[in-house]
C-alpha cells in the first residue's frame, strides 16, 4: 500500500474558525454559495497551519519563514527555507521558492505529500451575525459585528506515504520537477547523504531518500498532530474543540480516495457515515485496499447514526475488516505502529512502479 486515504469531520458549535474578508467593523466567516444556499467552510490552508502548529507542540522544529520582495505591491512573497531534509514541515507540506527570472536554477519546489480538501459543511447553514458594542471608557460607543455558525464540516485527505522523505533530483532534461531539489540545494542533498540518505529511482526519476526511521517518524508526527488538532480564529469569543469528531482512514494502492461519498448529511441532524456506501466502495476496490478500515468516532457525536452504521456494517465489524475507536486513540495507535515498523511496506510503492514498468 502506498497511500493513506481518509475523510474527516470537524464539529463546529457556535464558532468562527476561519474568517473571510471583513468590512470595517464587521468580521465575516467563509462560506460558499451552492445551489443558492450557504455552506460554511474552513480553508485547507488554515487547517494545514493548525497541523503545522501541532507538530511544533510535539517538538518538531518548523522551517523558518522569510518575507521577501517589495513592502507594497504584487512582488512581495514569503518563503520557507525550502529544506525538506532538515525540516519535516517542508517535507510533508511542500513549498515553492522561485529564484530570479534569469536564474531558474535557483527555483525549487515540492508538491505536498499530504493533500487536504476544504472542510465544507455537509449541509446548508444559516450564518448568524452577532452584534456587539464597545462602550467601556468611551463617550460614543463603537458598534461592531461578527458572524458565526454551527455545522459539521467534512474534508477528504490523502497521504502519499512513499514520497515522505523522498526527493527527486533534477536532470538536464528537467526530470523531477514535481518534487525537485534545485541546483542551489545541492548542499541539502549532501546533507541528506551525510544523514544516511541513499540514492534511489522513485517513480522513474532519480531521487534521494532519507533513512526509513526518519520517514516513519515524520508520518507518525503528522498523525499525532491530527490527534490533538486545535486552532482557528475567534478563540476568545468562540472557543471550540477542533479534534475530528469523525474520521475514516484506509490504506490504499492508488492516489484516489474511495471515501469521497461515504459521509453526507442526515437532514436536520448533521454528518452521517453511510455504511451501505462504504461497503459498496470497498467491494468495488477489493484488492486495492488493506484492512482494516479504521474509523474514529467520538462518543456523543451523533450516537444514533453510529448505531445505524454499526448495524449496516455488522458483518465487516465482526470480521475485523472495519474497526471503530476514538479518533485520538486511532491516530496515536497508528502513529505508534508506524514508528515500530509494522507498516514499512507503506513506504515503498512496488505496485505502482510495476504498473509503470509494464
Amino acid at each position: 500500500m502506498a497511500y493513506l486515504a481518509g475523510r474527516m469531520v470537524i464539529a463546529v458549535e457556535a464558532g468562527a474558525p476561519n474568517n473571510g474578508k471583513g468590512e470595517e467593523t464587521r468580521a465575516r466567516v467563509k462560506y460558499a454559495r451552492i445551489r443558492g444556499q450557504s455552506y460554511p467552510y474552513v480553508s485547507a490552508q488554515a487547517v494545514r497551519r493548525w497541523i503545522r502548529d501541532g507538530m511544533v507542540e510535539l517538538g518538531s522544529v518548523p522551517s523558518p519563514v522569510t518575507r521577501v520582495g517589495k513592502a507594497q505591491g504584487k512582488a512581495q512573497k514569503a518563503n520557507t527555507e525550502a529544506d525538506p531534509v532538515r525540516y519535516a514541515d517542508d517535507d510533508l507540506f511542500g513549498y515553492m521558492r522561485a529564484g530570479a527570472k534569469k536564474d531558474d536554477a535557483a527555483t525549487t519546489l515540492r508538491d505536498s505529500p499530504f493533500m487536504l480538501g476544504t472542510l465544507l459543511s455537509v449541509e446548508p447553514v444559516q450564518v448568524t451575525e452577532d452584534f456587539g458594542v464597545m462602550s467601556r471608557g468611551v463617550i460614543e460607543p463603537v458598534l461592531h459585528g461578527h458572524e458565526f455558525y454551527t455545522a459539521d464540516l467534512a474534508a477528504p485527505f490523502l497521504l502519499d506515504v512513499p514520497r515522505i522523505g523522498t526527493f527527486t533530483v533534477p536532470t538536464s532534461e528537467g526530470v523531477g520537477r514535481p518534487n525537485y531539489l534545485s541546483q542551489e540545494a545541492a548542499l541539502a542533498v549532501a546533507e541528506a547523504a551525510a544523514a544516511g540518505a541513499t540514492p534511489v529511482t522513485f517513480r522513474h526519476q532519480p531521487a534521494v531518500r532519507l533513512p526509513l526511521e526518519e520517514r516513519r517518524n515524520r508520518a507518525a508526527l503528522l498523525l499525532e498532530a491530527l490527534a490533538h488538532l486545535s486552532g482557528g480564529a475567534k478563540q476568545a469569543l468562540h472557543y471550540g474543540d477542533r479534534v475530528p469528531a469523525l474520521l475514516v482512514v484506509v490504506p490504499f494502492q492508488g492516489g484516489v480516495n474511495p471515501l469521497a461519498h461515504c459521509i453526507d448529511s442526515e437532514p436536520g441532524v448533521g454528518a452521517r457515515l453511510r455504511g451501505d456506501v462504504l461497503r459498496q466502495e470497498l467491494r468495488a476496490w477489493e484488492g486495492e485496499w488493506e484492512p482494516p478500515v479504521r474509523i474514529g468516532w467520538r462518543p456523543g457525536f451523533h450516537d444514533e447514526q453510529r448505531l445505524v452504521f454499526e448495524k449496516e456494517c455488522a458483518e465487516e465489524l465482526a470480521a475485523g475488516r472495519i474497526v471503530i475507536d476514538h479518533p485520538r486513540t486511532l491516530l496515536r495507535n497508528l502513529a505508534a505502529e508506524l514508528r515500530e515498523g509494522r507498516h514499512d511496506g507503506w513506504f515503498d510503492d512496488p505496485v505502482r512502479e510495476a504498473r509503470e514498468a509494464a
